[in-house]
């Protein structure tokens, strides 16, 4: 296939459907850890059996069974809803179905994750609002036994046998136990370029409130889960991951961007097939690609042709990521104490309809930028327990004292009573902590991990 018929695929994949009218919409996606508070590994069969107790309570239909049998995804046939399970049953996710209110979210969200917890507690066992899951040392590692996932886990592995020039770090089997907090709102075509600037200058201020994956080999971050992807081999190519190493000024230059991204992975004849990362305009150049299987109990190697049809399996994996649904979805942020839920919906939606007033607050800022560091650097600075002596700590308090009142400025002007989800995070401005930062505190203060496991899975 021709470079520019690549491009026009790529554009009516993914800048295409912005182009048509758009309603005020949200989704989200939150991941959260499965806990034994026992401190001993979970035994699978509890969140199994809880997650199936919801499926029939609350009418969900079926959708995916791994390789035993066991529903491991299901959706409510009215509002869209999801539950299933991210790569591990240590790890528990509820998508939530497009609403225009986050009160109608949080509503639904508490109903399932209280019944959750009820069945849970029966075992000695609960969800909790951590982006790690605290007793990640001691779970199973295994990944679900479904085609994707393994294929996943294969992949992920990787990092022990390619020979790639970049550093990888020893977790590869991080998704079992790395829980995020995503959202995803409906982008119109002349509002992407901006929406995308905008929010990712706002990362490094995202870092400090909502920072809340801790690991204890890696004491100096608050939000390992940035390293964990990027350090891993689906930061082989780093437009795959992360923040925008520039930032796209039209949409040429996003279209170009998305070009350059990285396809890990296809399927033929059932089987998900993983390879060596190549950008998507070389991939589809190519007259052969060798990659490698799971069937019969063991990994086969295989040569195919690269075809059209593979651009379903293009994926990014970038903190403001474009989909082929005319959204932008936000993945930088951790899984959140539960009380604190909507706290990444409302921040994100309140800044949705002001981003030209966000960039110009961010691009004035001196408290963090204009000290020759990059989003991203400024990113991977805040993220960790101990600031340098460049970063204004009163300036910085009072840039994320803006940013909040700019986001509830446009929490009231949508009119639907919701700013008070931002008011967890006026406190977390005013102290500069974030979840992350109050967990390894506490615990350095001889706060117990299970106490902690408690309260972050509190609702209220």
């Amino acid at each position: 296939m021709k470079r520019n018929e690549i491009q026009k695929h790529l554009y009516r994949k993914y800048i295409a459907p912005t182009e048509q009218p758009r309603e005020r919409y949200v989704g989200i996606e939150v991941e959260m850890p499965v806990v034994n508070l026992s401190g001993e590994a979970v035994d699978f069969a509890v969140p199994q059996q809880a997650a199936a107790a919801l499926i029939r309570t609350f009418g969900f239909e079926p959708q995916g069974y791994d390789e035993e049998g066991i529903c491991y995804s299901a959706t409510h046939p009215e509002n869209g809803d999801n539950i299933s399970f991210d790569c591990s049953y240590n790890n528990l996710e509820l998508s939530l179905g497009r609403e225009t209110m986050l009160t109608t979210l949080e509503k639904r969200f508490q109903r399932y994750v209280s019944f959750l917890n009820q069945e849970l507690g029966k075992s000695g066992y609960i969800l909790t609002g951590m982006g790690i899951n605290p007793h990640y040392k001691v779970n199973s590692k295994g990944f679900l036994h479904v085609e994707r996932y393994r294929m996943l886990e294969r992949y992920l592995q990787q990092c022990r046998s390619w020979k790639v020039p970049m550093y990888f770090h020893p977790y590869p089997d991080y998704p079992t136990y790395a829980s995020a907090s995503q959202v995803q709102l409906d982008v119109q075509k002349d509002r992407l370029i901006p929406t995308i600037r905008a929010f990712s200058l706002v990362e490094p201020v995202k870092a400090v409130l909502f920072s809340n994956s801790c690991m204890t080999e890696e004491p100096e971050l608050l939000c390992t889960r940035d390293m964990l992807w990027e350090n891993s081999t689906h930061g082989i190519n780093p437009h795959n991951i992360g923040m925008f190493e520039h930032l796209p000024e039209s949409e040429e230059e996003l279209l170009e961007y998305i070009s350059t991204t990285s396809i890990f992975c296809t399927e033929r004849q059932g089987h998900y097939i993983h390879f060596q990362p190549i950008p998507i305009i070389d991939y589809l150049e190519r007259n052969r690609v060798e990659g490698e299987y799971y069937a019969d109990g063991g990994y086969h190697t295989i040569t195919f042709q690269p075809e059209e049809g593979d651009l379903a399996y293009l994926r990014s994996y970038k903190f403001e990521d474009l989909t082929y649904r005319g959204t932008i979805e936000f993945r930088s942020a951790c899984c959140q104490p539960f009380r604190d839920v909507m706290t990444v919906a409302a921040f994100h939606v309140g800044l949705m309809d002001h981003v030209e007033e966000l960039t110009a607050l961010l691009e004035q800022d001196t408290s963090i930028y204009q000290h020759g560091y990059s989003a991203a650097e400024l990113r991977n600075i805040l993220n960790r327990r101990e600031w340098p002596e460049f970063v204004d700590r009163e300036g910085l308090k009072q840039l994320c004292l803006s940013v909040l009142d700019l986001a509830e400025q446009g929490m009231k002007e949508i009119g639907l009573g919701e700013e008070r989800y931002l008011q967890p995070l006026y406190r977390r401005a005013e102290q500069l902590t974030s979840p992350g930062r109050q967990y390894m505190d506490a615990l350095d203060a001889g706060v117990s991990r299970e106490q902690l496991i408690l309260a972050y899975a509190s609702l209220n």
